[in-house]
């Protein structure tokens, strides 16, 4: 599907400031696109504007720290092409939840959908894909949000499509963005629509290197908690690490079926139960390279995995850096 109705050269986008929005990414939407604007214009492409405009639907927004922003009224929008809904600063689930059934929010859900049918497109970064998934827009789309919240995400929105490891989801004319900082990614991608080069020396002078997956942030410990039983399975995967993996055992040592222990892994984190124990074995090759003085080999054997090369392979397929970027991490 095209991204775009209008001349992506000259791109309307509305910035929607709910109250309580998370600072950092509200900053970072905006000065990305300033950036953009300033460097599009050093490079003799005046034609080329990136339009950000802060709306609100009160009269009065603050920041999560307590900054006032300052917005145009949502009722004086004309046709944007593109909506975009920045993290609002509640981090965990039991605030968000309580976040997402306020008056306001309940309002911008009304508004994204209205402003949706008339045609413009819609982005989210983090916590602000909540926003528009409650909306109803991203049933039967695909999606991304930001890591720690995937379970949630899945239980309250089981018709989105949640593909959470990724960093940018592009569906239909949605743009959705992984956790906190992806709020640049997010706006880089829409400066990248309108030109691949300007959107590469945004991030140079922005100092923002290519993300695509949020692999290699997540702490899969953080997301097991929301389920009893996927938080035993975790304990067990833990305590067996060196050894193999046997669906059989584990549904044995939990009390339970092969069927309902994957059909609950499935629910919460989007995994089958050896997909987790995988994810498992990764966390901990990574801890013990970043902590400890021992080889590769002897950590591969810690970890269930025949030797330090095959070990090796595998960190670089799934977090995209090799053993030597993840010894200087420990630096």
């Amino acid at each position: 599907m095209d991204w775009f109705h209008s001349d992506p050269a000259n791109m309307q986008i509305s910035v929607l400031a709910l109250d309580g929005a998370f600072d950092t990414g509200l900053a970072a939407v905006m000065d990305a696109f300033a950036t953009a604007n300033e460097l599009a214009e050093m490079q003799g492409l005046a034609s080329l504007h990136f339009d950000a405009r802060l709306v609100g639907l009160r009269r009065r927004v603050k920041t999560a720290l307590g900054l006032t922003v300052p917005v145009v009224p949502a009722g004086q929008l004309k046709s944007p092409d593109w909506i975009v809904v920045p993290a609002i600063g509640t981090k965990m689930p039991g605030p968000l939840v309580a976040a997402l059934d306020r008056p306001d929010v309940r309002d911008a859900t009304a508004a994204l959908r209205q402003w949706h049918a008339g045609g413009a497109r819609i982005a989210a970064a983090c916590i602000g894909t909540f926003v528009v998934a409650e909306s109803g827009l991203l049933a039967g789309q695909h999606a991304t949000t930001t890591w720690w919240l995937a379970p949630l995400f899945r239980q309250r929105y089981p018709e989105v499509r949640l593909e959470d490891s990724r960093m940018l989801v592009h569906s239909g004319g949605f743009l959705t963005s992984g956790a906190a900082l992806s709020h640049i990614d997010l706006a880089l991608a829409l400066v990248r629509q309108a030109s691949p080069e300007l959107a590469a020396l945004t991030a140079r002078y922005l100092v923002v290197d290519p993300r695509p997956s949020q692999s290699a942030y997540a702490i899969p410990d953080h997301l097991a908690h929301t389920d009893p039983l996927v938080e035993r399975f975790e304990a067990w995967a833990r305590g067996r690490l060196d050894q193999g993996f046997s669906l059989n055992d584990a549904a044995s040592a939990l009390a339970t079926s092969k069927r309902t222990l994957a059909r609950r892994m499935n629910v919460v984190l989007g995994k089958s139960p050896l997909s987790y124990f995988q994810d498992l074995r990764v966390e901990r090759a990574v801890h013990l390279l970043k902590t400890s003085p021992q080889n590769l080999d002897r950590i591969a054997e810690q970890v269930g995995y025949a030797d330090g090369l095959t070990l090796g392979t595998l960190l670089r397929r799934r977090l995209g850096k090799g053993v030597r970027e993840l010894r200087t991490a420990q630096a």
